[in-house]
């Protein structure tokens, strides 16, 4: 069950232990990542809108501040790594406008709350990665930017929307990135690439310089909340930096369970009601499993305590659908209104409660994270098509069950590669989510650490 790892590149704390040690510097380190990119970008089109020269006159304020304030590196984690983030994120100076030609002309005039951090963390932003038109599809492309492919596969999908930062990062042109995700936009990248992704608990992370350009460039507009379900969360190629930059990100504190894997109980979820798993994803999975069960994990594979989940993810969708359309009519000419809303709000108070009961006896719940693995690339969006399920078509949007599990509770919920399957004739990854309680996020990093190390140790 080989990890199907494209690079032997260092990870984010790798980079910033070798700058302190003096092994590298923030300048020769920001230079690599540019020199693969050059080198690879050319076929996979991950970066969408690079800022290399601003970001090698970053390392070298950084070598000129080390060398006036010995130590101070010691105090930023991310000192001199370099790194992208979504096209979305608002970083002042550059381009933001979701695939749309029309919207091209918005400059972000400063920089995002997450981005802020990632840079008072010592991050170097090199630039940032592809998206689907207003970040509503499974793949990655649009006529601003283009098309991006998956590293393992051209002929395939990297997933979306945070398929940009996948793919940039599991061919390794940079050590991490932070996208977004509300249909999966974390995770089924990180599926689909196999790489490390974290669905951070909702709220956790802000938003705050995440918003639409066509509202954020109106003169004043400043957005004071995070939108219903959406979050932002990380990307890399090991577990230990998805921590770090779950905690970077974090508005507030988060805990850290001392309880071993050995010692909990989990719940294995492979059946959603109307959103059957094609071979290629069930097969790895159920290996994965067993695999674990043999290395002593303590795995249920069904339980009483499961909410109704076909009504969870007719909630979740019509949830969804109005937080992205901000109230606007759907397609079919109707609009929800706020009686509408409240039900929604109601609905999901109540299906976060379901959870938090059943995680009075779980501590953790495995999923895959989509039925399939990565997508031929299509014409148009998944989400006007239909996905290929064990020879039948499907369609896409009920594929969403899989993200929306974690999704529609506000959950945390941390993506791992388990090994690889057969899809449509290729050999692609494939990775499996680990869902906990709302705010043990860095748990669901931990445990999904332990179970990788069980499955390719």
């Amino acid at each position: 069950m080989a990890y199907p790892q494209l690079t032997d590149k260092p990870g984010a704390l790798a980079t910033a232990a070798a700058i302190r040690s003096g092994e590298l510097t923030p300048h020769e380190a920001v230079d690599a990542a540019i020199v693969r990119i050059g080198k690879l970008d050319s076929e996979i089109n991950a970066l969408a809108v690079p800022d290399f020269e601003r970001a090698y006159a970053s390392a070298r304020a950084m070598e000129e501040q080390s060398k006036r304030s010995e130590g101070s590196a010691q105090f930023q984690p991310l000192f001199g790594v370099p790194m992208t983030v979504k096209e979305s994120f608002d970083v002042e100076g550059l381009q933001s406008c979701w695939g749309h030609e029309r919207l091209t002309d918005y400059i972000a005039p400063r920089d995002s709350e997450l981005v802020s951090r990632l840079k008072a963390a010592g991050a170097i932003i090199i630039g940032k990665t592809n998206v689907p038109v207003d970040l509503t599809d499974w793949q990655s492309f649009n006529p601003v930017y283009g098309r991006t492919t998956n590293p393992h596969n051209a002929e395939r999908s990297p997933g979306g929307s945070s398929g940009g930062s996948a793919a940039a990062v599991a061919s390794g042109m940079v050590p991490c990135d932070f996208g977004t995700d509300i249909g999966g936009s974390v995770r089924v990248p990180a599926h689909f690439c196999g790489i490390w992704g974290h669905k951070t608990s909702w709220g956790l992370v802000s938003k705050r310089g995440h918003d639409h350009p066509q509202m954020a460039r109106r003169k004043g507009f400043i957005a004071v909340h995070d939108e219903a379900l959406s979050i932002a969360g990380p990307l890399a190629r090991n577990a230990q930096d998805l921590a770090l930059l779950t905690e970077v990100g974090a508005s507030v504190p988060l805990r850290r369970s001392a309880k071993r894997l050995r010692d909990c109980r989990i719940l294995a979820l492979t059946e959603f009601p109307g959103s059957a798993l094609d071979t290629s994803v069930l097969e790895p999975t159920e290996i994965a499993l067993q695999r674990l069960a043999r290395g002593g994990v303590k795995i249920d594979r069904t339980s009483d305590l499961v909410p109704d989940l076909a009504q969870q993810h007719a909630d979740y969708l019509r949830m969804m659908n109005v937080t992205m359309a901000r109230g606007a009519p759907s397609p079919n000419g109707k609009q929800a209104s706020a009686a509408d809303w409240f039900a929604l709000m109601d609905a999901q108070a109540a299906n976060e409660y379901q959870w938090a009961q059943l995680f009075q006896t779980y501590d953790f719940v495995l999923a895959p994270p989509a039925p399939v693995l990565a997508i031929p690339h299509l014409g148009g969006s998944v989400f006007n098509a239909t996905i290929r399920v064990n020879g039948s078509d499907m369609p896409a949007g009920a594929g969403l069950a899989w993200a929306g599990l974690a999704t529609f509770p506000n959950l945390p919920a941390t993506v791992m590669p388990i090994g690889h399957g057969t899809y449509e004739g290729a050999k692609l990854p494939c990775g499996m989510q680990v869902m906990g309680p709302r705010w043990s996020d860095l748990d669901c990093i931990a445990a999904a650490e332990t179970m990788f190390q069980i499955l390719h140790g």
